[in-house]
């Protein structure tokens, strides 16, 4: 399974898209949420960045701390 990664910039708290970074990235089938965002940190350079993480049912937010950006991680087929 294929995951679609968006990082790009905030503006007052809200994407801003005033630049952005797209990834594609394979996860297991079947892979719980919480291995997703590890697999997909790690391909986009944040291991070990703190981020809250929320979950949206088809696309998982994470907004890191301590920097204006936010990745947006959508499943598809």
């Amino acid at each position: 399974m294929q995951v679609q990664v968006e990082v790009t910039d905030t503006f007052g708290g809200e994407a801003n898209y005033g630049w952005v970074r797209r990834y594609e990235v394979e996860v297991p089938e079947g892979a719980t949420n919480r291995s997703i965002v590890r697999k997909v940190k790690k391909e986009i350079g944040y291991t070990g960045v703190r981020c809250q993480t929320t979950d949206w049912g088809d696309t998982i937010t994470l907004d890191p701390q301590g920097c204006c950006e936010r990745v947006f991680i959508t499943f598809f087929a």
